[in-house]
């Protein structure tokens, strides 16, 4: 699993000097939604039931994608 990506967010303040709005770069923005996007493909595959390694494996092989 990969670490948390490091952020140097710049931030919008308002004349009372509350932040208001945040500014990313590209790259820090796009890895934020990839990561967004990740999280939501397992919130909604959550119910699927699990296939072991081993059972995994063995389809592959009947299939042809793996060597016997």
């Amino acid at each position: 699993m990969r670490s948390a990506p490091r952020l140097n967010p710049e931030y919008v303040i308002d004349v009372n000097g509350e932040k208001r709005a945040v500014i990313l770069s590209i790259e820090e923005y796009d890895e934020l939604i990839e990561d967004l996007q990740d999280l939501a493909v397992l919130a909604e595959r959550r119910d699927e039931p699990t296939v072991s390694h081993e059972d995994v494996v063995a389809e592959l092989k009947r299939n042809g994608y793996l060597p016997n």
